[in-house]
This record gives structure tokens, sequence and C-alpha cells, in this order.
């Protein structure tokens, strides 16, 4: 398990630029007049974000007409771990009615410009995209089973901690700096290029 390296808070949400599952291309600058940015490192294998995923479609649906904005990002070695392959992606995106644009970032470039370091890592941006948030999604983890299998019906994931945030963020309060880090699977780095962080 690898945690979240905690961003400093206020930092300005980094530039990016990524191909998107439709095959157009998704900036940092799309996102402008979003009240709330949301940026979500995850992928398509991982059990802490398939633990997370059914809350994280529910949860981006139901903010989108208040100004809140929904961003993913796979950063994943797709030729380690097939599974994360750009192809797939698409199909994930589908399978789990994602409703915001879900990006590949091959060259692992904007995984390291956020400091990224874990699947699912969380960042809130405010109207400014400043970075308001990183931590959890919620309390809530997948019960391991045995090696690769895991169990989300004993503790279904909520994603109460990023609603806090964002309905905080949305009523203009400042956010408790006391944040508890994200923790998931490390991101799958291609060798040579891990981050020193």
């Amino acid at each position: 398990m690898t945690e979240s390296t905690m961003m400093a808070l206020g930092t300005k949400a980094p530039s990016f630029t990524l191909k998107n599952t439709e095959n157009t291309n998704t900036s940092l600058s799309d996102f402008d007049n979003a009240k709330v940015l949301v940026v979500l490192f995850i992928c398509n294998h991982c059990p802490y974000v398939i633990h997370i995923a059914p809350a994280l479609a529910k949860l981006a649906n139901q903010y989108k007409t208040q100004g809140v904005q929904f961003v993913a990002i796979n950063s994943n070695d797709t030729e380690t771990y097939a599974e994360d392959s750009f192809d797939n992606m698409i199909k994930e995106k589908t399978l789990r009615g994602y409703c915001f644009p879900y990006l590949f970032d091959e060259s692992q470039a904007v995984a390291k410009a956020f400091d990224a370091a874990c699947t699912p890592d969380i960042f809130v941006f405010d109207q400014a995209q400043k970075l308001a948030y990183r931590g959890q999604f919620d309390d809530t983890r997948p019960t391991r089973i045995s090696s690769g299998n895991y169990d989300s019906g004993k503790s279904p994931a909520t994603g109460q901690h990023l609603k806090t945030a964002i309905e905080d963020l949305l009523a203009g309060k400042t956010l408790n700096e006391h944040q508890q880090a994200s923790i998931g699977c490390n991101i799958k780095w291609k060798a040579g290029n891990e981050p020193q962080y």
C-alpha cells in the first residue's frame, strides 16, 4: 500500500494536456470555469479504485450541474499492466458510468507534476485552481480475501470525505488543513522512471 504525498495546500494545479478516451485532448484550461475541480489518479485494475468506482460515478453525476467538474488520469505503465491499456480505459469508462474525462498519461509526466503516488490519489482545487483538499475518498477500504481477491460488499465506499470537501468549497468555507492521506496501490512506474518522492 502507498500513501498520497500530500501536496502542499494552496498549490496551483499543474498544467496538462492529455489524450482522453474519446481520442481528443483534454487540458487543465478546459476546467477554467469550474467552481470546484476534482483531479483523480486512477486506473482500471487497482482494487482500491474498483472499490470506490460506483460511489465515484454517483458523486460526479450528483455534482455535475453545480459547477463541480471531475477529471481522471491513468498514469500506469501499460506495457507491464495490460489491464490499464488505453483500449481498456475506454471499456472501463463505459462500465463504470463515468461522466467525466478519463485521460492517459503515457509519459507519466503529469503524475510527477502532481507528485501523485497511488491509485486513487485525489486532488481538489478551488475556483482559482488552488489546492484545497488532497486526501482519501472516505474511510472505507476493500476487504482482502486472498492475493488479488477483494470484497467491497462489507464496507461499501461512500465518498464522504471528498463530498464534504466539495460541499465546503461550494459554500465558501475554509477547509480543515488536517486531511487524511489517500491510500492505494502505487502508481506503476515505467522501469527507470520512478520519482524521487
